[in-house]
């Protein structure tokens, strides 16, 4: 339950290890463990079977989980590497070593996924009448309505910068894509001044403002790449030079800020410095169009401080992610059959969603359930007024999401509400924020987390005065408070008024909210308090049980 405080040390095996020994070290190591698991969203994308459309989406998944896991996970073994000798506990490995075995293994992840979008996705939706048509194989007249659309909705856009003693090499935005190319002057023109300098390196980014697919023609279904339209009228920002090829690349930044305990005294001004600081974070992987010439790919690594170790060729679209543009469309015939998710028959009743439940606690299952019946339960808390008080865990809620509004009319209704927002969840801090001052400035009680922890748990009590006195009912679940991921991630939410429960609830609450050291809990196992020390407990149970012929099973209640 909450407070999660995020494992650095990863478990390894022998330094020397073949290559049928990898698979199986990749279970106990935390590092090739999560590239195992990418690998398993890749197979999705590889099954045929799979309709073409969502084959896209688990290449795109694909291809953004490996970009966090560059931008945290790599970046995180780099800074150990650049601090110095490191001495590994038995059995680890050093972080040059991890650094080794994660290129080993993502290296054919790359060439396997630019293979799989290459040969297979894209082909295969141009088969279906969803074309991304190479530029040099378009029609003239097609060619000239993208010229036409390049004057007018992108050349003002770009800025190239060039590279010269005036000019330092530019800084490269993270995860952004990039032409770059050289430029020198016509030798058959008098040009003199600063242009004098034979070469030049030029980058110019690609927009990200700028739709990534260009429709072609009247039909909506053939479209152009955005960087090959720059590409094939890039002249204009270079008149009477000779220009090289266009080839392009992207970098990935270090974007796993370090918050120190003693740096914190405003947690939330920190957190915010810290999203300016990620901005900058240094240069972990440098990915290259496979055109790029030998000397150009040099060029950019040495400027990026990088070594060749860190470039990655990318025999395919680059930045994949952007292609979900196409998952907009309305083809159903290329998805997945939508999942109508259920309603448990017990939450139908026509009276009060806390009669249901103490009828009986209800097990939500997403997204199989709908998560409707949280937000039902939630709005249920804000209209009634039997309802004194909502406490609410936030982790990663989504911008359009009901539940903080519905949290804000139960505090314009004069419910006590609190709600502790994780402005630390990763890659969610800016929308975590945003909230956290709506839900602020409507009254409500807002906790920013604990410094060295990250809240990670989702828990709701809701308090309602009853004919016997006060009442507690929780949701606890594994999900986060978000209805767009509950339709795809598969967690599980437990609707519940049992008073123990209740009570635990309340405790936690106070631990998070006021620095309750309470540590005894009824049934919740709690991080960093009880959860190792009664998971172990429970182990031990069982295991004797079994020893001892017994059954062994999970039971409910505390250790005996």
């Amino acid at each position: 339950m909450p407070p999660l405080q995020p494992g650095t040390s990863t478990m390894a095996a022998e330094k020397k290890l073949s290559a049928k020994h990898v698979y199986a070290w990749s279970v106990f190591n935390q590092d090739l463990g999560q590239l195992r698991f990418f690998e398993r969203v890749l197979e999705e994308a590889t099954d045929r079977s799979v309709p073409i459309l969502e084959r896209l989406k688990f290449l795109s998944i694909f291809a953004s989980n490996l970009d966090e896991f560059f931008m945290v996970r790599v970046s995180g073994l780099k800074e150990m590497l650049d601090i110095g000798e490191i001495k590994p506990r038995p059995g680890e490995l050093t972080p040059a070593e991890q650094l080794k075995a994660i290129r080993e293994r993502v290296l054919p992840l790359v060439e396997s996924h630019s293979r799989c979008l290459r040969e297979e996705v894209i082909p295969g939706l141009r088969d279906a009448g969803v074309e991304i048509a190479p530029y040099s194989s378009l029609k003239k007249t097609e060619k000239r309505a993208l010229a036409s659309y390049f004057m007018k909705n992108v050349f003002l856009v770009l800025t190239p910068q060039s590279v010269d003693p005036a000019h330092p090499f530019p800084y490269i935005s993270n995860l952004s894509l990039n032409i770059g190319l050289t430029v020198e002057r016509d030798p058959e023109l008098a040009i003199t001044g600063p242009f004098r300098e034979e070469i030049k390196f030029v980058r110019i980014k690609v927009p990200a403002v700028i739709p990534r697919l260009v429709p072609v023609g009247e039909g909506m279904m053939k479209f152009a790449l955005l960087e090959e339209v720059i590409a094939a009228n890039i002249r204009a920002l270079f008149p009477r030079m000779q220009l090289s090829e266009g080839h392009l690349f992207r970098v990935t930044r270090d974007a796993d800020v370090e918050i120190r305990d003693d740096e914190a005294a405003d947690l939330l001004a920190l957190i915010k410095e810290s999203l300016r600081e990620r901005r900058f974070g240094l240069p972990v992987r440098l990915e290259v169009a496979s055109t790029m010439p030998r000397e150009m790919v040099e060029y950019l690594t040495r400027s990026l401080d990088l070594k060749a170790d860190d470039v990655y060729e990318i025999d395919a679209v680059l930045n994949a992610p952007a292609l979900m543009e196409l998952y907009d469309l309305d083809l159903a015939e290329l998805k997945d059959r939508p999942l109508q998710a259920t309603v448990p028959p017990a939450l139908h009743r026509k009276d009060s969603i806390f009669e249901s439940i103490k009828q009986q606690d209800q097990l939500l299952h997403h997204p199989y359930n709908s998560f409707g019946s949280v937000t039902d339960f939630i709005k249920a808390a804000a209209d009634d007024p039997r309802v004194l008080a909502i406490k609410i865990c936030l982790y990663r809620t989504g911008q359009n999401s009901p539940i903080p509004k519905a949290l804000i009319e139960a505090s314009e209704r004069g419910k006590q509400v609190t709600a502790v927002v994780e402005i630390k969840a990763r890659f969610d801090e800016e929308n975590n924020i945003a909230w956290a001052k709506r839900l602020a400035e409507s009254g409500i009680h807002v906790i920013y987390g604990l410094v060295n922890l990250k809240t990670h748990g989702k828990l709701t009590l809701v308090v309602r005065r009853e004919e016997h006195g006060l009442q507690t009912y929780v949701h606890i679940a594994t999900g986060n408070y978000n209805p767009t991921t509950s339709r795809v991630y598969t967690d599980f939410g437990l609707l519940t008024c049992d008073s123990e429960i209740g009570d635990d609830a309340s405790d936690v609450f106070n631990f998070l909210t006021g620095f309750s050291m309470q540590k005894e809990y009824s049934h919740l196992m709690v991080a960093p308090l009880n959860l190792r020390k009664r998971m172990v407990t429970l182990i031990d149970r069982e295991t004797a049980h079994a020893v001892a012929g017994r059954p062994a099973r999970r039971r409910r209640g505390p250790p005996t």
